[in-house]
């Protein structure tokens, strides 16, 4: 599925990559964690976090993740739309908790086999 159906149906609001949402996304991945993120997820993972520094989007490009999904109507920083942009990584927020956008992109794509 591309990150473009996920935003929709998920009614996620894109902050900054809109030009890559015809990327695949293969899972999701729910931390806070930078390290954590690093050593678990995979090319093309979508990675559902709170966190709002650049940071973020460094953690994602190295990884070469999907995108980034900041919950809890979390507004990133402006240093972290700017990077986010530089380095084309869609970057998406929502209402919801982790546990809920979590739950619903599982609905969507399922699990990792």
């Amino acid at each position: 599925m591309t990150l473009k159906e996920i935003t929709e149906k998920l009614s996620l609001n894109v902050l900054a990559g809109q030009e890559m949402l015809e990327k695949e996304v293969s899972n999701g991945y729910t931390s806070d964690l930078l390290s954590d993120v690093m050593a678990h997820t995979k090319q093309g993972d979508l990675w559902i976090t709170l966190q709002i520094h650049q940071n973020i989007v460094a953690v994602a490009k190295l990884k070469e993740l999907s995108g980034i999904i900041v919950v809890n109507n979390r507004t990133p920083e402006k240093d972290t739309l700017k990077k986010a942009e530089e380095e084309n990584i869609p970057l998406m927020t929502t209402p919801d908790p982790a546990f809920v956008i979590s739950g619903k992109l599982y609905g969507l794509i399922g699990a990792e086999d």
